[in-house]
């Protein structure tokens, strides 16, 4: 596996904008940390089940038909060029608003079955890096659980330092987008030559 690519294509697409982040950040500025801890840790724990059904998914899919492995593989490298593109043409931050922050924690969880960001990236992560080079359960589970602390990670740090990150982004977005959106691209045509 090109680890380079994956930790890159990892690190970009978890501490960008994204549903995840964006929430974390209003829910830190509207309930406080404590309540934002619950929805970073049920966001773990939703992108910890969401990896682990794509890895099982694809994994049925490629025994049954090998063939869809050079597709499942384009189509990564489609998003990730896409995703790319949008990180590249993003004109600002809009931050959402979460009411009735009690249940912060299944908060956290539902949103991974409805966000469409977490969902591709669970495909792209598991059909271009994890399928083609490991095939042990093992393995599995341990990718699942690395990608679901990354995202703990990504939405904690989002809204620990949400203010400041809006206020830097905001000033210096266009060199943000424009590495970030490089890096990206990079990692998506790395995959092509294994």
């Amino acid at each position: 596996m090109p680890i380079f690519s994956f930790l890159l294509f990892v690190f970009i697409s978890s501490f960008t904008p994204g549903p995840n982040n964006i929430m974390a950040m209003a829910f830190s500025n509207k309930h406080g940390y404590k309540n934002t801890l619950k929805f970073c840790l049920g966001v773990g724990v939703g992108f910890f089940v969401i990896t682990l059904m794509c890895t099982f998914l694809n994994n049925i899919l490629l025994s049954a038909l090998p063939i869809i492995e050079l597709p499942l593989t384009i189509f990564g490298v489609a998003y990730m060029l896409y995703l790319a593109y949008k990180i590249l043409t993003n004109k600002g931050l809009n931050g959402g608003n979460n009411e009735g922050n009690s249940n912060g924690f299944f908060i956290g969880i539902l949103l991974q079955f409805v966000n469409p960001k977490g969902i591709l990236f669970g495909i792209t992560v598991v059909s271009t890096f994890i399928i083609p080079y490991y095939n042990s359960y093992f393995s599995y589970f341990l990718f699942s659980l690395f990608l679901g602390m990354v995202g703990v990670m990504s939405t904690f740090s989002w809204s620990l330092f949400g203010s400041i990150f809006q206020k830097h982004l905001l000033q210096y977005r266009q060199q943000y987008n424009i590495a970030m959106a490089v890096l990206l691209a990079y990692s998506a045509f790395s995959i092509l030559i294994k």
